[in-house]
């Protein structure tokens, strides 16, 4: 977003050992502390939850267009204003080839997440998406309260906040579908058919994060 404000939001439950880098002219960066979580699945969906009072609360006075990304990624190419749209979402780098039949979309009928075969464009991926402030409000309220429904049927979808992203936008099309190129995974086949890797995953120890 170069030339453009930004304000970055990071939250993080350990606040003190964050080193604040240098900012440029109109940039901002907010820290916000969150309380951990035991499991990884719960911060990925709790974050619907703090994205709901966000987006409701305070973002509106601050920001147009707010851009959700996961923090264990790197900037290795240009991404600019060009991603952003009222509601943009980011095709899953897994399955950009796949058949729709094979989507790991939720598919028990008992989930808030459901999706049946047959339904559904893309399986999108929950690590980069966004839009206007009030468009994620209303991605946010409705996956929240996906995730809450679960809660209370002792149930959780397969792939967490990202099985109810998907079933959003199944239902509320985005405006814009960002390609692969805009997130990827160097670990994935078929590196060779996307030219610009500009945002990467960060390659961790999976069983290390579990645990």
């Amino acid at each position: 977003m170069v030339g453009h404000n930004v304000t970055y939001y990071v939250f993080t439950d350990k606040v003190d050992d964050v080193v604040k880098p240098k900012m440029g002219e109109g940039r901002i960066l907010q820290l916000h502390k969150v309380s951990a979580d035991k499991r990884w699945q719960d911060v990925s969906m709790r974050r619907m939850e703090i994205l709901t009072v966000m987006t409701k609360e305070q973002m509106p006075n601050e920001i147009d267009y707010l851009v959700c990304a996961d923090v264990d990624m790197v900037f290795n190419d240009h991404m600019g204003v060009e991603i952003l749209g009222d509601l943009f979402a980011t095709i899953h780098p897994g399955y950009f080839l796949a058949d729709p039949q094979g989507f790991t979309y939720e598919r028990r009928p008992i989930s808030a997440a459901y999706i049946p075969y047959g339904e559904g464009d893309f399986y999108y991926m929950a690590a980069l998406y966004g839009g206007k402030v009030e468009e994620i409000l209303k991605v946010s309220t409705a996956c929240h309260n996906g995730i809450e429904e679960d809660k209370k049927k002792n149930i959780e979808a397969v792939w967490q906040e990202e099985s109810h992203l998907n079933r959003y936008l199944v239902y509320n099309k985005p405006t814009k579908v960002l390609s692969p190129e805009y997130i990827w995974d160097t670990n994935l086949p078929n590196g060779d058919l996307i030219k610009r890797k500009r945002f990467l995953a960060v390659h961790k120890n999976h069983a290390e994060v579990r645990n």
